[in-house]
């Protein structure tokens, strides 16, 4: 019996862009429309007949990953920090999508809130990371949870601070925060669920060596 194609899980966005060059140096070439963001399918065939590509949300990569909808993927190393689950290996740092999960807060405040605080307001998408940065601190936060418009919050008195991705900061800058601290850096990862690394160890450590040696060649250039 033919063995079902493994599933490669691919994020939206600015990940994707980011990865072109790499999948092209693996010699692995999705359908045409995969890295097409107008395209509304989901699932691509791509040139190994072994091998399919789902392209998701960058936060659910991890999700299809973990639980075996797919055995390998690329995500940012914030959804693993968020997400830790223990059914996922990432053997390599792809060392592209660089940027930072900070703490941000109202630039015209003059008291940093996090000074001296028991307690705080923290606006984010990444609670777990928040909470587990705050703790570090002697600090309870308090999340509220959002997944967009972040800079919004504190201007609303909606939370004191924000935990958000960062990468140029200009965002911040025209919302008037400023950045006091960086809870992380953040790159993308090349992620494998551990029973589909034990079950068909072969296939999954052929792509491994493929995307090593794109990185490689990347570098060579």
């Amino acid at each position: 019996m033919t063995a079902a194609p493994l599933i490669l899980a691919l994020p939206k966005g600015r990940i994707l862009k980011a990865l072109k060059p790499v999948l092209k140096h693996t010699g692995i070439e999705p359908d045409a429309d995969c890295l097409d963001e107008s395209s509304r399918r989901l699932r691509f065939g791509t040139s190994d007949p072994n091998l399919d590509v789902v392209r998701v949300r960058s936060f659910d990569v991890a999700t299809f990953v973990a639980y075996g909808g797919a055995q390998i993927g690329v995500c940012g190393s914030d959804v693993l920090m968020e997400f830790d689950y223990p059914d996922i290996y990432a053997p390599l740092d792809l060392g592209i999508g660089g940027c930072r999960i900070s703490v941000a807060r109202p630039k015209d405040v003059e008291e940093d809130p996090t000074t001296g605080c028991s307690h705080l307001r923290v606006a984010t998408k990444y609670p777990s990371i928040a909470r587990r940065h705050f703790a570090s601190q002697a600090i309870n936060a308090e999340i509220v949870h959002l997944n967009g418009a972040m800079e919004l919050a504190p201007t609303l008195d909606l939370a004191s601070v924000i935990v958000d991705l960062v990468d140029t900061g200009s965002t911040l800058r025209a919302n008037g925060l400023v950045e006091t601290d960086v809870v992380a850096q953040v790159s993308s990862r090349l992620i494998v669920n551990r029973v589909a690394w034990k079950t068909r160890p072969e296939e999954i450590g052929a792509l491994i060596e493929r995307f090593r040696a794109a990185l490689n060649e990347e570098k060579a250039v």
